[in-house]
């Protein structure tokens, strides 16, 4: 007789009894169990609990954790009923299901039928033992009667559900139901659950990506048997073998990969984010058009969040999650980058929050020097005397470091670390380039910051997890200060086509050498950064926020629901220059009413003169030395006297600005012929 036919017969011995009852015992009690705990796959998932992405197990193996009461009952009904349909009844061995197949295997004269239980097909798994040997038969036959007597039938049948293999690395129910159908078990159709039964009998033969065709005739065959068995109407069964079978493997969820790298690196298990998942989708795919026809080299980053909750609803660390030359494994939502002009609001909003200015507030855009530091104008042309409203809507250098000037730039640093960023200072001590741009804040960094003149001056961290506790809001500067920056910044005309200022306060950035194009901005419930350059910090010429990542933030925001932006708190003081209290009227610049101001005695406004050696001008009042400008450039400086000749000859309408050392300013217009 072969082996297998005396196994059999031994097991039917033992299960009659012809053994002592006790030493059978023994021989079970004393049975050591291989592991029963195994590694599944870390998840992340976001707000609805939707699978965002997947980490394979040791071993390269797809290894989901599921429970039977996520399993669609229909897919458990034909499991038992083709597997072992008297499960729930047995002690680990069927010895009716042991008779039938030694009877078939003895009358045939080959195997018709197998008589492994439900439980013996898991003890085979947690060994991954032999099938066809005798000694492997036997080896399973002991560890299923003690898995019966340690475990209930549940967890034998979760741990099925966790082992059983589908083809390649895929083990466990779950990783099949997502390889093959991109879905979850919970809601299995008939087909689907069939295909899902005959597969683990034969992975590697039948698994649909490589042979199709015996996928799909196991699986009929087990519809056959469930219609046979009841389980299913002959209709049913009927109509799910005209259902198509799949053909390949679906690729596991792969969507926040930055984030989901960030969260697995705090541990194994499932991590809840505050991310919405099909947000995140539309915004990944945003990112993959807009870089679709760029350098390969650029990378692009975008965070969106929720300011009043202050929750992330998206992140989007580079537009491939690859190693190309755009280098998008590197998360840029997290790089630190200089922020280039986006700091300027916040320098702004101290200022008002301090007194120092309102946003009606003449200040002036000339030249001027710190010790050695003299900044300029990104476009190299000054503007003379200006509102500050205008001065920040403009983006320019030097009002802002004249505010800088005046708050201190640690104050700025302290604001920034109140409201909630970490900035890298290169030299280790601020100074008064900070608010061009001189330090390193992080794009979730600088939308934190938005985030609180959003909330009206109050900082709340932005969260990614769901489990992240609350913090407390502090307050970094007033209501009022907070909303006049918002408000001069809504005034900024969109991008084209982007609708009528007024719905998205913005500002745009670039750094230093064009290495860095940012926008970020805010509505009443939402705020939004974009970033785009190279993660290697090279430069990107040409490269300016307003023509690349300004078009982009306001896509991102219409991606969600628009809300008003607030109207002003009611102690915001709008009123025009004239009606501002004295000391606001003018940034710097002595404010007693019986100071004159300066005044352009000649030429006079709109004057024809003809062209030649020069322009004469006089001047009365004012506070020497003076500056004059020609259409926002110097052309003559450190003068002295009221009367001067200054260097202009060239045919054509010029505007003539004079500023006094006060910071007063006169402008003329003339033509030359």
């Amino acid at each position: 007789m072969r082996p297998e036919r005396w196994l059999l017969a031994l097991v039917l011995v033992l299960w009659s009894g012809a053994l002592a009852r006790d030493r059978l015992d023994l021989w079970i009690a004393d049975t050591v169990l291989p592991p029963l705990v195994h590694d599944t796959s870390a998840e992340v998932r976001a707000r609805d609990g939707t699978l965002l992405r997947a980490y394979t197990v040791p071993g390269d193996f797809w290894r989901m954790a599921v429970s039977a009461d996520r399993v669609d009952p229909l897919f458990l009904r034909m499991l038992l009923a083709y597997e072992d349909k008297r499960f729930h009844g047995h002690g680990g061995v069927d010895a009716w299901a042991m008779l039938r197949a030694t009877s078939q295997t003895i009358r045939a004269g080959r195997v018709v039928s197998g008589g492994s239980t439900l439980t013996m097909q898991v003890a085979r798994l947690l060994e991954d033992g032999p099938t066809g040997d005798w000694r492997g038969k036997l080896r399973q036959v002991r560890v299923a009667l003690a898995l019966e007597r340690r475990l209930d039938k549940t967890q034998i049948l979760s741990l099925y559900l966790h082992l059983a293999p589908y083809g390649g690395n895929i083990e466990g129910l779950r990783a099949a139901t997502l390889s093959y159908f991109g879905k979850e078990p919970l809601r299995l159709t008939p087909a689907e659950a069939a295909l899902l039964v005959a597969l683990p009998q034969a992975p590697e033969a039948r698994r649909p990506d490589r042979f199709p065709d015996a996928a799909h005739a196991a699986r009929d065959r087990v519809l056959a048997r469930m219609a046979d068995a009841g389980v299913l109407s002959a209709e049913a069964a009927a109509a799910a073998r005209r259902d198509p079978s799949p053909d390949r493997r679906l690729p596991m969820p792969m969507l926040a990969p930055h984030l989901a790298d960030r969260a697995v690196a705090i541990g194994p298990g499932r991590h809840p984010l505050t991310v919405d998942a099909r947000l995140q989708a539309r915004l990944e795919q945003l990112a993959t058009r807009a870089m679709a026809r760029r350098d390969p080299r650029l990378s692009l980053a975008i965070v969106l969040a929720d300011h009043e909750t202050g929750d992330i609803l998206a992140s989007v660390g580079s537009p491939g999650y690859d190693t190309g030359a755009g280098q998008g494994f590197v998360d840029m939502t997290r790089a630190l980058r200089s922020p280039g002009s986006t700091l300027k609001p916040l320098v702004y909003g101290l200022a008002f929050d301090r007194g120092l200015a309102h946003p009606e507030t003449l200040i002036s855009d000339t030249p001027v020097q710190f010790g050695r530091y003299a900044p300029q104008n990104f476009d190299g042309v000054f503007r003379g005397e200006l509102s500050v409203a205008r001065a920040l809507q403009l983006s320019l250098n030097i009002p802002v470091v004249r505010l800088t000037e005046a708050l201190g730039p640690a104050h700025v640093m302290a604001a920034l670390r109140r409201s909630g960023a970490t900035p890298a200072l290169p030299g280790g001590q601020a100074g008064l380039a900070i608010s061009l741009g001189g330090l390193g804040l992080a794009l979730e960094d600088l939308v934190q910051v938005y985030a609180m003149l959003a909330q009206q001056g109050d900082a709340r961290p932005l969260r990614w997890r769901m489990d992240a506790a609350t913090a407390e809001a502090e307050r970094v500067m007033s209501a009022r200060a907070a909303w006049s920056v918002g408000h001069v910044l809504a005034g900024i005309a969109p991008p084209p086509g982007a609708g009528q200022p007024g719905r998205v306060a913005f500002k745009t950035g670039t750094s230093y050498g064009h290495r860095d194009a940012l926008a970020i901005g805010f509505d009443g419930r939402h705020v939004a950064g974009v970033w785009m350059g190279r993660p290697d910090g090279t430069p990107v010429p040409g490269a300016f926020g307003g023509d690349l990542a300004a078009p982009l933030l306001f896509e991102v925001l219409g991606q969600v629901r628009h809300e008003p932006l607030p109207p002003p708190p009611p102690d915001a003081l709008l009123v025009a220059n004239a009606e501002l209290p004295l000391p606001l009227r003018r940034f710097g610049a002595g404010t007693e009413p019986n100071v004159p101001p300066l005044t352009l005695a000649f030429p006079p406004d709109g004057a024809r003169m003809a062209g030649g050696d020069g322009v004469p001008m006089r001047l009365r009042d004012g506070a020497p030395p003076y500056t004059v400008l020609a259409n926002g450039a110097v052309i003559a400086a450190n003068l002295r006297q009221p009367a001067f000749t200054v260097p202009l000859t060239e045919p054509g309408f010029s505007t003539l600005s004079v500023i006094d050392s006060a910071g007063r300013a006169a402008r003329v217009q003339i033509e030359l012929r």
